[in-house]
């Protein structure tokens, strides 16, 4: 049934959104060679920048680096002065709901959202996600298989957004935090199966409550043992990782018993968690935005209720400070806001506030950057095509007035945006509206 909707959507969406040509347009208007000059590449592993850079990009990747004079501009590229600019690799963001729908005035308004409306409203978070400057999303829970048809059309040229990896739905026992429901070590099993026959790149799974909830805790671990097992060994006999949202220790020490990949939000995990989690390289996406004062701006746009306030003022306190703790015992972290990349929090967007509160919990402003660039592509093991600006990389640049790795809010003057070698921003020079 999920794959006659996704084909129904996806046929929608080709017939609705006939302003995909942008995506198109600025695809074949894109040069077979671009030259970025002028700029300074930031050391995204540490030592010393590359002033008066050139990065020379053929077609959607970069071909050189290096400083003027040790890479030859050919006399057909497209020259791009970036003079005055930081260049860095586009920011990705690991912990993202397009499709978010959450309790209060503005989540009523979508609950008969129809598949067509939804997968509209994804493609436009997604453009103004690219726009803001995170060029890779990790989606970790969407509604009825739209995530699938919304990256087909990114991925055809036919949408403008982010690259996009997908956990499709998030798998739960019944009552749980998500809406794909299973129960039983064999009944998950085939949840499994299916998201991963659909395409699902991970695997996310609930393993306790959520702020989001009216009901469990928080701090359950409402899956057995077996159950556990069996999803998780399914996926990883498919070669797909798993993460957990989880706010639960007792929940996070059963989980890594039987090879989680990584936990999202870690709410209330204790320190001999983080200890193991660091012993095991298993992954932390904080999404730390949502639990601290920055958030209230938002909670207050989308009218959220008082029970869900007093649940995020009551998780703050215990989110923060195991951030600190995983940072101080240095467990593995991406970056990941559970809010859209471009949301407005804390003056700035999403993605910058929780880099920045990341420096403030005890990251260097290199630690923070490379949580949003070369941490993520270890994540995802996509190394070899993202996260730093190297030859043979994906040509995903991003520029801003200052060295962010001296002070993590430079990252609050992006101004230039390329994904693939196409330019989709750049206040210097403004792209002409498409018709």
């Amino acid at each position: 049934m999920i794959r006659i909707r996704i084909a129904f959507v996806f046929l929608t969406v080709a017939a609705c959104l006939s302003l995909a040509s942008i995506a198109h347009a600025q695809a074949s208007a894109a040069p077979a060679t671009v030259a970025l000059v002028d700029g300074t590449v930031v050391a995204i592993d540490g030592g010393p920048a590359i002033q008066n850079a050139v990065v020379l990009i053929e077609g959607d990747r970069i071909s050189k680096v290096g400083p003027a004079g040790s890479v030859s501009v050919p006399s057909n590229a497209k020259v791009i002065s970036m003079k005055g600019k930081w260049l860095i690799p586009g920011l990705m963001n690991m912990h993202v709901h397009l499709g978010l729908r959450l309790p209060g005035a503005a989540g009523a308004e979508l609950i008969n959202e129809s598949d067509r409306e939804q997968v509209l409203r994804m493609a436009s978070n997604a453009r103004l996600s690219l726009l803001s400057g995170t060029t890779t999303l990790r989606l970790v829970g969407e509604d009825r298989g739209n995530d699938f048809v919304l990256r087909a059309a990114i991925e055809k040229g036919e949408v403008v957004g982010p690259r996009l990896k997908t956990a499709g739905g998030v798998i739960v026992p019944t009552g749980g935090h998500g809406d794909t429901e299973a129960d039983g070590p064999y009944g998950l099993a085939k949840a499994v199966r299916e998201q991963i026959k659909l395409g699902a790149d991970w695997i996310k799974i609930a393993i306790s409550g959520g702020i989001a909830d009216t009901h469990g805790s928080i701090s359950a671990a409402p899956m057995t043992d077996e159950e556990m097992k069996t999803l998780i060994e399914v996926a990883h006999r498919n070669g797909i990782k798993v993460t957990a949202h989880n706010g639960s220790s007792v929940a996070a020490h059963q989980a890594m018993q039987f090879g989680i990949d990584g936990f999202e939000h870690g709410y209330h995990l204790d320190e001999s968690v983080l200890k193991e989690m660091k012993a095991k390289g298993v992954w932390l996406v904080p999404t730390i935005v949502v639990s601290q004062p920055g958030a209230r701006e938002f909670y207050r746009k989308i009218g959220s209720p008082p029970w869900y306030l007093a649940r995020v003022d009551s998780t703050g306190k215990d989110h923060w400070a195991m951030l600190q703790n995983a940072i101080r015992l240095g467990v593995n972290i991406a970056l990941g806001t559970d809010q859209y990349p471009f949301e407005p929090n804390g003056g700035t967007t999403a993605t910058v506030a929780e880099a920045e509160l990341y420096v403030k919990a005890g990251m260097t402003p290199l630690q923070a950057l490379q949580s949003a660039t070369t941490q993520c592509a270890k994540m995802m093991g996509v190394e070899a095509d993202l996260g730093r600006l190297q030859a043979g990389k994906y040509a995903d640049v991003v520029a801003v007035e200052a060295d962010p790795t001296k002070d993590i809010s430079a990252l609050r003057t992006i101004d230039f945006v390329m994904k693939g070698g196409v330019v989709y921003r750049n206040d210097a020079a403004p792209l002409p509206p498409t018709s």
